[in-house]
């Protein structure tokens, strides 16, 4: 087990958005998490990410409890994710947006930068090898020098994997990674989610798109108004009345 919650709730004033969610993520496996908007899937990925304090219960990581635990200690100790929007640096070009995600591991300090000391020159390389090693995983060396504001949907979406890839997480969460982007595309991602999972990073991932979800995950989670409804197996989920109620019904339609 890699993570998990026991009781974990987060109100929001009167508005409760999580209600006493029990959760577990094994090791290399992919997880995802599904229900209808407002369900609160993205204030759980902000709980168990620290980007929330929860209100109640407890979160767990590699058996260490991270309950209140600042978002920089989740990251140092191996958590990555990306976010609904893509948070990349559009002016800079594909490979400088890998450099710079790199660099925040880096111990460089301005002294360093300015001087251009030994280990300002090491750790500059090694940024550039390692940004590129990751743009090689992720598909984009083609377009390594190209602008970020020029690039697809699509490449966008890989870059923002990269991003958070780069740190070398041991859990990678992902908010909605298929948004906006095509069937093909859809695959293609798909196929690098099974990729990141076989370098022995578990996945987890907030997704809409339900036919992409049953193809991809080992076990889901379904939230609704803040509640866990269900979780099993794809085809657990699949045949599970309260979820054709509250949401695949939905989703089949939408």
């Amino acid at each position: 087990m890699i993570l998990e919650t026991k009781a974990l709730g987060r109100d929001f004033g009167g508005l409760t958005a999580l209600n006493d969610i029990n959760f577990a993520i094994d090791d290399q496996e992919i997880v995802a998490i599904i229900g209808p908007n407002g369900a609160g899937k993205s204030t759980f990925f902000n709980v168990i990410s620290g980007f929330y304090p929860p209100s109640r219960g407890t979160v767990s990581f590699r058996n260490q409890n991270m309950t209140g635990t600042p978002t920089h200690i989740f990251a140092r100790l191996g958590i990555a994710r990306t976010f609904q929007t893509t948070h990349l640096f559009y002016n800079g070009s594909v490979l400088d947006n890998l450099i710079v995600g790199y660099r925040q591991k880096t111990k460089m300090g301005l002294f360093d930068a300015i001087l251009r000391t030994p280990r300002a020159r090491r750790e500059e390389a090694d940024s550039r090898e390692k940004a590129q090693e990751v743009l090689n995983f992720i598909g984009l060396a083609g377009i390594s020098t190209e602008p970020v504001a020029n690039i697809s949907q699509e490449s966008a979406k890989r870059l923002a994997i990269g991003l958070a890839l780069i740190s070398e997480p041991r859990l990678l969460l992902l908010d909605e990674p298929a948004a906006g982007i095509n069937h093909n595309e859809t695959k293609g991602l798909v196929e690098l989610i099974r990729k990141i999972r076989s370098h022995g990073t578990t996945v987890c991932l907030i997704e809409h798109k339900v036919q992409m979800v049953m193809g991809l995950a080992d076990r889901i989670m379904v939230l609704n108004y803040g509640s866990k409804i269900a979780e099993g197996s794809p085809t657990d989920i699949g045949s599970n009345q309260k979820v054709i109620e509250a949401y695949l019904g939905r989703a089949h339609h939408a």
